[in-house]
């Protein structure tokens, strides 16, 4: 009987867990490199906690131009699923390098590595909101089509 009731609670902690899973929201505090660090690892566990909750991160974090023409959530949700950000989701791991840099942009080349152990190269670009909720804070405005490395050893 007690050995029910320890399967009991951890089941309702596990649920609580799940249900309390918390997005980061924008911060003046975050650098670019925060962002994108937020953004990856949201990626890489795209569906540790809940289904698509890296996405949702992901979109919490996009540009408010970037927005208009992703559309809303739902079909930034698919794009993202799309040939061209699919090897994002649940990668295995990344490496994030600074390109260029001015007081209002960033442009990272991020190295993803898929499960499936290929290597692929994004243009990552990342400039300042003028939102009136967070101004200053840092957003992506653009992420490139893959570029495919072939397969890693």
């Amino acid at each position: 009987m007690e050995l029910k009731k320890f399967f009991f609670i951890l089941f309702i902690f596990n649920i609580t867990s799940f249900l309390n899973a918390e997005i980061v929201k924008p911060s003046k505090n975050f650098t670019p490199y925060d962002v994108i660090k937020i953004q990856l690892n949201a990626l890489k566990n795209n569906n540790k906690l809940t289904n698509d909750l890296g996405i949702k991160q992901v979109w919490i974090f996009a540009h408010p131009e970037n927005k208009k023409v992703t559309g809303p959530y739902e079909r930034f949700r698919i794009m993202i699923y799309g040939a061209q950000y699919r090897y994002l989701l649940n990668h295995t791991s990344h490496k994030i390098d600074l390109m260029t840099n001015t007081p209002q942009k960033n442009i990272y080349k991020v190295e993803i590595l898929t499960k499936e152990k290929k290597l692929f190269f994004y243009e990552w670009h990342v400039k300042k909101g003028d939102e009136k909720n967070c101004k200053d804070c840092w957003f992506t405005s653009a992420v490139s089509i893959p570029v495919d490395q072939g397969n890693s050893i």
